[in-house]
């Protein structure tokens, strides 16, 4: 019943669109990213021994799928993160691409929502050839614990960045709520259509196959681990709720399911 509430109805090789209800929600993919298995923590922040059998490698290593969302609400659209643009590895900055294979013009992108400002969200504001990525945009949520790293290139962006310091209505039907942890600004955002809502939730989760069942397996790059450890097992309670739905920036691409309870943990099942 709930993933009928989330109809895919049209894809490409960077992009996937969804029907929810009365809005559209576009899933950009970025591309991807490899990192060791060392990344994942037990809660004495050591790499995790021995990595579950369930955990996929490739190459030895984790293949963490990097995702954008743009929410468009008739002629309004917000898009939440904007990948890592070419300030990474070579694997990513797909965003753009998917954009046109999804028919939105970079112009219209007048509204920003950054979850945190790691490189593989926030660089994309600026397009492979340095200019700006959305000529028209006019404003950026950023938690307000982030917003101290617009600096460098990305300083000329400071005097759109709205900061987020407490729940903060950004629309009509978004709503900003702080969830610190993972970096000092990370924000995740609740949506909501005629058929649900839908947690646009950042790095909450980086590795699907293990943080569900094992909620309490942090991140080496989680700045607060046990704050960002709280964070997901709150997260993951709100999203049980009948009708929630889980946008995710490292779920697999296309990136968005819906939770139930699974024992003393969690279990992920993907739109599809």
């Amino acid at each position: 019943m709930a993933e009928a509430a989330m109809n895919p109805v049209a894809h490409g090789e960077h992009y996937t669109s969804f029907e929810f209800g009365d809005l559209v929600i576009i899933s950009l993919r970025d591309g991807y990213v490899d990192m060791p298995p060392s990344r994942l923590r037990n809660d004495s922040d050591e790499p995790l021994d021995p990595l579950p059998d369930a955990v996929p490698l490739v190459g030895g290593n984790l293949r963490l799928s990097v995702n954008a969302f743009l929410v468009i609400d008739g002629a309004r659209s917000l898009l939440v993160d904007t990948g890592a643009s070419n300030s990474w590895h070579s694997t990513m900055g797909s965003l753009l691409d998917g954009l046109r294979e999804a028919g939105i013009g970079r112009e219209t992108i007048t509204d920003v929502a950054i979850t945190h400002t790691h490189v593989d969200h926030v660089n994309g504001l600026i397009a492979p050839d340095g200019s700006d990525a959305f000529p028209e945009l006019e404003q950026i949520f950023v938690g307000a614990g982030d917003v101290a790293t617009f600096t460098g290139p990305l300083a000329r962006f400071r005097d759109r960045v709205v900061a987020v310091e407490d729940q903060l209505a950004v629309n009509d039907r978004i709503v900003a709520l702080p969830f610190v942890g993972h970096t000092p600004g990370h924000t995740v955002y609740d949506v909501t259509s005629s058929a649900g809502r839908l947690l646009v939730w950042g790095d909450t989760v980086h590795v699907p196959s293990l943080q569900f069942t094992q909620p309490e397996v942090t991140w080496e790059f989680d700045g607060d681990q046990p704050k960002a450890r709280a964070a997901r097992e709150l997260l993951l309670d709100r999203l049980t709720g009948l009708g929630y739905f889980v946008a995710g920036a490292h779920l697999d691409s296309p990136g968005i399911g819906y939770v139930t309870r699974s024992g003393v943990g969690y279990d992920l099942h993907y739109v599809t």
